[in-house]
Parts: structure tokens; sequence; C-alpha cells
């Protein structure tokens, strides 16, 4: 009786193993030489995914603190790093790549500066500063899917001046929130 369901089932594992084989060669087949192109754009999709998630985060992070609304700038420094957490690497072309490297850590760094600040506005904006540097090198060489706009408000920082990127051609002040919300002037557009 042993040897009878042994038996059975190293038939049945070996009938499952040459089935899933038969699959990935018809796959194969049927797909033909189109393979490595289609690996290449899924892989262009998840890097610009990430890419645009990261965007997504920082214009969110944007938004909120143009409000003065501390706890939802923290959620969105969260997604921040969240969003570099998916990004595949492997699939950039080298310049996105020699950009991305240059760039990850301090974003990451100031990103969970800001989330793990909530109630502390004006810390989240002095980070909200280094991530707006690092996000415009980035957005320069992954090219994002919406126009992005650099906008230059003069007085932040003791008059120092400060950049950030919007969605938005509308001057909405992060760094002076409600205080100052129409403070500076969009420098370039980005597309």
């Amino acid at each position: 009786m042993k040897t009878l369901i042994l038996g059975f089932a190293m038939m049945v594992a070996t009938f499952t193993a040459c089935n899933n084989n038969d699959d990935q060669t018809k796959e194969t087949t049927n797909v033909g030489d189109t393979t490595a192109t289609n690996t290449a754009a899924s892989n262009a999709e998840v890097k610009t995914a990430s890419a645009n998630e990261m965007v997504t985060a920082y214009l969110q992070l944007k938004n909120a603190l143009a409000k003065d609304n501390d706890k939802e700038a923290a959620a969105a420094g969260k997604q921040i790093t969240d969003a570099m957490q998916k990004t595949d690497e492997a699939s950039m072309t080298a310049e996105q790549k020699k950009v991305y490297g240059e760039v990850k850590e301090d974003i990451k760094e100031h990103a969970e500066h800001v989330s793990n600040n909530a109630g502390k506005i004006e810390h989240q904006r002095e980070h909200f500063d280094m991530i707006s540097k690092d996000m415009y090198d980035m957005v320069k060489v992954f090219k994002p899917t919406q126009t992005l706009y650099v906008n230059h408000c003069p007085m932040y920082n003791d008059n120092k001046g400060a950049t950030w990127l919007s969605e938005v051609k509308e001057i909405k002040n992060p760094y002076l929130g409600k205080k100052m919300p129409t403070c500076g002037s969009v420098k370039e557009e980005i597309k």
C-alpha cells in the first residue's frame, strides 16, 4: 500500500513538473523574440512607477507644509521612504543610477526626519528644503509623467531662499505656509 501511494505521489510530482515546463515553453514559443522587450518594458514600468510614487509623496509633503499640517507632512515623509523601498535600481539607465545613487540616502534620511517630527513643522521644513534639492536632481533625469514647476521663495531661511517642486503654477509656499502662502515665483518648468 505504501509503495502504491509513494508511486502515485511521484507520478503526480513528475506530471506537474513536466506540465509547468510545457506551460513555460508554450509561453516562450508564443512570445518569441519579444520576451526580452517585455521584460525591459516591465522593468521600466517598475522604475517609473517608483519614481512617480516618490514625486507624488513629495507633492503631498509640499501641500501639507503649505497648509501648515505637520501630521500630513509626517505621513507624506513616510510615503517617500516607502516608495524608495520599491525602487528597482537594476532597471535604471546609467545616468539615472548615478543621480539616484547620489540622492537616495539624503532623501531617505530627510524624509525620515519629516515623518518622525510631527508637531515640529519648522524642523520638517528644514528637511523639506534638503529633499527638494535632491528631488529636483532626480526628476531632471527620470522625466516626470506630469509637468512640474520649480518655485523659489526668496525669504525662507533668513532671506537665503529655497526652492521646491509643484504640480501647479499657482504658488503655495511650503516654507512660509499660511503666513505668506503666495510668496515666491516659478523659475522653471520640467516636462
